[in-house]
């Protein structure tokens, strides 16, 4: 967990929608492959303007 909060968003982002994609139905799976707490992944992912999306399964910018 603590390697992915170092990285920089765009690569987290590639990670966790490539996850998505592949591997989990929803993001509730995606933290638990990922080992990563909800509060942490949306934080650092909303500081660069990317919101899940529910439709898509996928992280995207709004």
């Amino acid at each position: 967990m603590d390697k992915l909060s170092q990285l920089p968003p765009e690569i987290l982002l590639g990670i966790v929608n490539e996850k998505l994609r592949l591997f989990c139905g929803d993001r509730n799976e995606l933290y638990y492959e990922l080992d990563i707490t909800p509060q942490l992944l949306e934080r650092k992912l909303a500081q660069f303007g990317y919101q899940y999306d529910m439709l898509t399964n996928q992280y995207r910018r709004h």
